[in-house]
């Protein structure tokens, strides 16, 4: 398994951090060559299901991920969502949490744990620095746009 982490600090309120981050059809914005559809009716909480498609054409696959922890945050009580990855490409978790930073900011905490299914263990440090540049950067982007 490939383990990767990212960590920001954003300007802004800790509930619209966590709106920004969670809104799963925002990410196919800054996941590049990645459609998101959401399987299940709204709200998201514990059973929503999240499909991702990334690739072009034959060369695409799924990786569905189930919500299995919703507690969005309330006041200054930090929020944490986790998602399990359960397709047949890509399996592991992603859990997203932001808590109240400095001055009205907000931290956040973007972790992952992937495995790739026909890569050996021998690419996880390449995948986990893959995993940071991509995700660093849709993170940056997400708490970016309204």
């Amino acid at each position: 398994m490939a383990t990767f982490l990212v960590q920001r600090t954003a300007p802004l309120p800790l509930d619209e951090a966590w709106r920004r981050l969670t809104e799963w059809p925002r990410h196919a914005a800054v996941v590049p060559l990645t459609r998101i559809t959401v399987t299940t009716p709204p709200p998201t909480g514990v059973g929503t299901r999240v499909v991702a498609r990334t690739g072009l054409g034959p060369l695409a696959f799924d990786d569905p991920m189930d919500v299995t922890v919703w507690r969005p945050p309330v006041d200054d009580t930090p929020g944490l969502c986790r998602l399990e990855k359960r397709g047949r490409v890509v399996r592991g978790w992603a859990e997203i949490e932001v808590r109240p930073g400095p001055g009205g900011r907000t931290r956040v905490r973007w972790q992952e744990e992937i495995r790739l299914r026909f890569l050996p263990a021998s690419m996880n440090a390449l995948v986990a620095r893959a995993g940071r540049q991509v995700f660093g950067r849709a993170v940056n982007r997400l708490l970016r746009q309204p």
